[in-house]
């Protein structure tokens, strides 16, 4: 690879263009040059946005603790005062939650998305008390929230928390 090809590549890429100077020298570059550079461009139409975790509340005193693994990405909500978990977000494709209807509970909207909280159980606490739901964002993202707790008054709070939640960044790019 030529040295111009390899500042025009480092300025398109630190600045989404090509300086006039070097694009008026890649036309001249041999074919073989040329197709190089094209395939070491990033695509953005092509390449898939990373997620984000969603807005948390101004009012919560939250922050997210974040994991990303290959295919998902996990969010923490950790109360700052008290250094406990609020509730978790899990954003992926594709979603192991299943609604079990026998299993329902609270109705509510989550940044306009209405949804059904439903009962869950833990093995490792079998006295907490635990809600989820699942939010289908678009058609490629969907974000399962879950929340355990140990008392009613912790999980009216971390669901009113939850529901306050905005999801309109977590795709970077998204409309």
């Amino acid at each position: 690879m030529t040295r111009v090809m390899l500042c025009a590549l480092h300025h398109f890429r630190a600045h989404g263009r090509v300086p006039g100077s070097l694009s008026r020298k890649i036309p001249l570059m041999k074919t073989r040059h040329r197709l190089l550079l094209a395939m070491l461009l990033p695509f953005p139409a092509f390449a898939q946005p990373a997620p984000r975790c969603p807005e948390l509340p101004v009012d919560g005193n939250l922050s997210w603790e974040v994991t990303q693994g290959e295919g998902f990405l996990y969010c923490k909500a950790m109360r700052e005062a008290d250094g406990a978990q609020a509730f978790s977000v899990m954003l992926r494709d594709k979603s192991p939650f299943r609604e079990r209807f026998g299993l329902r509970e609270e109705k509510a909207v989550i940044d306009g998305h209405e949804v059904r909280w439903y009962r869950g159980d833990t093995a490792l606490q079998p006295d907490a008390i635990v809600r989820e739901t699942q939010i289908e964002l678009d058609d490629d993202l969907y974000a399962h929230i879950v929340l355990r707790v140990e008392t009613e008054a912790q999980r009216v709070e971390s669901q009113r928390l939850a529901e306050s939640l905005r999801f309109r960044d977590t795709w970077i790019g998204s409309n």
